[in-house]
């Protein structure tokens, strides 16, 4: 197995409803018909992948002026990035011991206002943005017109970038280091699977937020879920990679702060 260290950067932190992200949380019944509602603390983070072959920056963060106006009003009430100010990727990255200059790749897992925030760091240059061809259709879609999904901002990705599409369900980015398709949330959510020489890190992303969502197979909530079905199917896809592997696996969520904080940092670092 290659010899990669994967580096993950704290990018701040989102507060939100749990019912947006485990399907039926504080669903009112007859004999509870208000539950109490529980606002959680959620991780936002990227990913620097230091491969023999490459460089490798994992989502690019939120913007750090979200809260200033940035993001439209009612979605930064609904999903509060409290601290992004505090969280400019070229700060975040040096942190972990990076530069901008030190990025020889970009992979998108989509294109959602807290994961493209950071992008235009990268306009006009020539450092290779992988995103998969379903969502960046659907994040122009989405941005350009009244149809799609409020989470896409153009002044996120609508820039001069070094697209490099992935049209298929799998793509392998380097040695040991393969992209995989995960439609649900999106259209386009790209997971990935990162064989390193003690253990294997699956990239589950927003396919998963949160724990409950992968061990108890609970969907997101309708509001973060483009295909409930898709979701489904794309969380067995993930299942079924965990089965095959006869090493650990260690499954990193999109959102799920205990489940970030436990994996120390990274891996092989």
């Amino acid at each position: 197995m290659v010899d990669a260290s994967v580096h993950l950067l704290d990018r701040g932190r989102v507060h939100a409803d749990r019912g947006y992200v485990v399907d039926g949380y504080s669903m009112g019944t007859a004999r509870d018909p208000n539950p109490d509602h529980d606002i959680a603390e959620f991780v936002v983070w990227s990913a620097v992948i230091d491969h023999p072959d490459c460089t490798v920056l994992w989502d690019t963060g939120s913007h750090p002026e979200a809260g200033d106006g940035y993001w439209p009003e009612p979605l930064y009430a609904t999903f509060e990035h409290v601290d992004a100010d505090e969280h400019d990727l070229e700060s975040d990255l040096g942190a972990a011991g990076f530069d901008l200059a030190d990025i020889d790749a970009v992979v998108m897992s989509h294109l959602h206002l807290d994961h493209a925030g950071g992008l235009a760091a990268f306009a006009g240059t020539d450092t290779p943005v992988y995103v998969h061809e379903e969502e960046l259709k659907f994040a122009y879609y989405s941005a350009k017109t009244g149809e799609g999904s409020v989470a896409y901002l153009a002044s996120d990705f609508d820039h001069e970038l070094a697209w490099e599409v992935v049209h298929r369900d799998r793509h392998t980015l380097a040695s040991d280091f393969e992209l995989i398709h995960l439609p649900g949330h999106t259209p386009g959510v790209l997971g990935a699977r990162i064989d390193l020489p003690d253990e294997t890190v699956l990239v589950a992303g927003d396919e998963c937020y949160v724990d409950a969502n992968y061990a108890d197979e609970v969907p997101l909530g309708p509001g973060l879920l483009w295909s409930e079905r898709h979701w489904f199917d794309s969380l067995q896809r993930l299942k079924e990679e965990v089965r095959r592997t006869d090493r650990p696996v260690d499954v990193l969520y999109g959102h799920d702060l205990d489940r970030f904080t436990a994996f120390d940092g990274g891996w092989n670092r």
